[in-house]
C-alpha cells in the first residue's frame, strides 16, 4: 500500500519522498495540455485554499526545468513533450502576506530576491522590485530562452489585509504597479500561471492582460484541481477499504459517507462533475479515524471570512438549501464593499448547484464545511468565534442544560434583524435558523417543522447519543412549550430507538427577540 503524503505542496518533494512510493494523483494530462497549448500561454486558476493549487505550481516548475526524471510513469512522460529546460521565475505571494502595507513592502523585496535569484537572474539592489521584475523577464529573453512565469496565491496579501479595507487597497495597488509590468512583455514569457482564491478585477493582471485565459470556470479544467470518484478507486482503494474496516462500515456506506462529507465543489456551469476536497480525503484516509471529521476545515479557512460572514447576505444563507446569486454577486473588486455571497463562494463554502439563464443556484458543498459554515454563522450571530458555538452543541448532548442555555440566551442577546423584514422573516430568522447552526456545527442531524400525524414540532434534532425535541413559543412561557411536546406526543416516533430523548421549551420575547425562559424534561 503506497504511503499518504500529508500536506505535500511541493512536487518535487513528494515524488522523492519515501523513495518515490507516495501517492501522486496524475493530473498532468490537463498540465501537458496547457505547456503545448500553441493559441494560448497566459492562464489563471482560482481554487478555494488547500485545493491543490501549489503543488500544481510545483509540478509545472518542475516541467520546465526539465526534470523528467521525476515525471517517470506518468500520463505527461508517455507524450512527445520535448522538456526543453526554461529559467523559472516562482513566486509564492503566501510568503509576505501581512496585515498592513508597510508590513506588505517590508516583506515583498526578500520573496522576489530570491525568485528571481533562482532564476538565474542577479536581483540588483538599487532598483525596485517591479523593475526588477521586469529587467529579469527581459534578459532571461535576451539570453535566448524565455523565462516562465509561476505565482502562486497572488490574491494572499490582499485578503490577509481585507479587514482594513485602505490597508488592502493599497496593497492592491502596490499589486497591480508589480503585475502591470507583465503588459508589453507577454511575447518574452514561455508560459505564465497565476493561481488564487479570489478574483480582485481591479488589479492589472486582469486589466492589462486582455489574453489572460481564465480556467476557474472552464469545463474541460473542472476536475484538474480535485480528486474525482473515478481517481478515488485507482489511487486510493486500499487505503478506504481499511478505513471502512476501522468505521465498522461497508464499502457502499462508507462510500456514501465519505462522499457526504467530502465531496460537493462544483467548478463549472456547463461541467456537472463534482470533486472531493483534496486535502480532506488525504488527510481522512491518512489518519483512519473512526468517524469523519472536519479536515479541511481546519487549515483552510480563509483568514479573513469572519469580517464578511457577519453581513447580513452571508447570515441568510440557508445551510440546507440554495442561495441564488447573479454575475454581478461574484464581484470582489470593491474592497469596501464586498459581495459576502461572493467570499464565501471563492473561499469554497458555497459552490454550484445548477445554472440557468444567468442565475446561479449556490449551496454548501458538503458536511464537512456545513459544520464549520454552522459554526462561523452560529459564532458571528453571537458576536463570538467558531470554537464558542461548536462548544455549545457539546453542551447539549453532555446534558450541561446550565451552560447550554446560557450559550442560548447570548446567542439571542446579539441575534442581529433588520426592520425592512416582514415579522415572518423575522421570527424565522431570529429563532429557528442559528439553533440550526449550533445542531449543525456539531454534527446532529437535524429537521425542522417536522410534521406528524398529532401536529408538527418545531424542530427535530438526532444524535447517535439521543433525540431532542425543540418546541419553541413567543411571549408564552417554556412550560407551555413542554406541555405541547406532552399533548401532541411528538416523541412518540423514535420511542423504539431506546435512546435518550429530551424535550426541551424555549420560550422568546417578541420585542427584544431574546430568550426569555428555557426547560428541559427527558421523556
Amino acid at each position: 500500500m503506497k504511503t499518504i503524503a500529508e500536506n505535500a505542496n511541493d512536487f518535487a518533494d513528494l515524488r522523492t519522498m519515501g523513495k518515490g512510493d507516495c501517492i501522486y494523483v496524475d493530473k498532468t494530462d490537463y498540465f501537458h495540455r496547457l505547456v503545448t497549448d500553441a493559441g494560448r500561454k497566459l492562464f489563471f486558476i482560482a481554487r478555494p485554499r488547500r485545493f491543490g493549487k501549489s503543488l500544481m505550481i510545483t509540478t509545472f516548475k518542475a516541467i520546465f526545468q526539465g526534470k523528467r526524471e521525476l515525471f517517470k510513469g506518468l500520463k505527461i512522460d508517455a507524450t512527445d513533450y520535448d522538456w526543453k529546460v526554461h529559467p523559472v521565475i516562482h513566486l509564492d505571494f503566501s510568503l509576505c502576506a501581512r496585515s498592513s502595507h508597510s508590513e506588505f513592502m517590508a516583506e515583498m523585496p526578500a520573496v522576489l530576491k530570491t525568485a528571481i535569484n533562482k532564476s538565474g537572474y542577479a536581483y540588483d539592489k538599487n532598483e525596485t522590485p517591479s523593475v526588477n521584475f521586469l529587467n529579469a523577464i527581459e534578459w532571461h529573453y535576451a539570453q535566448g530562452t524565455p523565462c516562465v512565469v509561476l505565482i502562486d496565491e497572488y490574491d494572499d496579501p490582499v485578503a490577509r489585509a481585507l479587514a482594513n479595507p485602505a490597508e488592502a487597497d493599497a496593497i492592491r495597488n502596490e499589486l497591480s504597479g508589480f503585475y502591470g509590468k507583465i503588459k508589453g512583455k507577454t511575447d518574452m514569457i514561455r508560459f505564465l500561471m497565476i493561481t488564487g482564491v479570489s478574483k480582485f478585477t481591479k488589479m492589472s493582471v486582469f486589466s492589462a492582460l486582455s489574453n489572460l485565459t481564465d480556467l476557474s470556470p472552464k469545463p474541460e479544467y473542472a476536475a484538474m484541481l480535485g480528486y474525482t470518484e473515478e481517481e478515488l478507486d485507482l489511487y486510493f482503494g486500499e487505503h478506504m477499504a481499511a478505513h471502512a474496516k476501522v468505521m465498522g462500515l461497508s464499502d457502499a456506506d462508507y462510500r456514501a459517507e465519505l462522499k457526504r462529507w467530502y465531496n460537493g465543489y462544483r467548478f463549472s456551469i456547463d461541467n456537472a462533475i463534482t470533486v472531493y476536497n483534496p486535502v480532506s480525503t488525504g488527510l481522512t484516509f491518512a489518519e483512519r479515524s473512526s468517524e469523519f471529521r472536519g479536515t479541511w476545515t481546519q487549515t483552510g479557512r480563509a483568514s479573513t471570512l469572519m469580517n464578511y460572514i457577519k453581513r447580513e447576505g452571508a447570515l441568510q444563507v440557508d445551510l440546507d438549501g440554495v442561495v441564488s446569486a447573479g454575475e454581478s454577486d461574484f464581484d470582489v473588486s470593491d474592497l469596501d464593499n464586498l459581495s459576502p455571497i461572493g467570499m464565501l463562494y471563492q473561499t469554497g463554502y458555497l459552490t454550484i448547484a445548477d445554472y440557468s439563464q444567468g442565475l446561479y443556484q449556490l449551496r454548501v458543498p458538503d458536511e464537512e464545511v456545513k459544520r464549520d459554515m454552522a459554526a462561523l454563522l452560529a459564532g458571528a450571530w453571537a458576536g463570538r468565534d467558531a470554537q464558542w458555538s461548536a462548544s455549545l452543541g457539546v453542551k447539549l448532548r453532555a446534558g450541561k442544560w446550565g451552560d447550554f442555555f446560557d450559550g442560548l440566551k447570548a446567542l439571542y442577546a446579539k441575534l442581529p434583524y433588520g426592520p425592512h423584514e416582514s415579522d415572518e422573516r423575522k421570527n424565522e430568522f431570529s429563532y429557528q435558523r442559528p439553533l440550526c447552526a449550533l445542531l449543525a456545527a456539531q454534527g446532529f442531524r437535524y429537521d425542522p417543522e417536522v410534521t406528524q400525524t398529532v401536529g408538527r414540532s418545531d424542530l427535530i434534532a438526532e444524535h447517535p447519543s439521543g433525540i431532542w425535541i425543540f418546541e419553541l413559543k413567543v411571549d408564552e412561557s417554556a412550560d407551555a412549550a413542554l406541555a405541547q411536546i406532552h399533548e401532541k406526543d411528538y416523541a412518540a416516533p423514535y420511542r423504539a430507538r431506546n435512546i435518550p430523548i429530551w424535550a426541551i421549551g424555549l420560550n422568546f420575547d417578541s420585542k427584544t427577540r431574546h430568550l426569555k425562559d428555557a426547560m428541559y424534561e427527558r421523556l
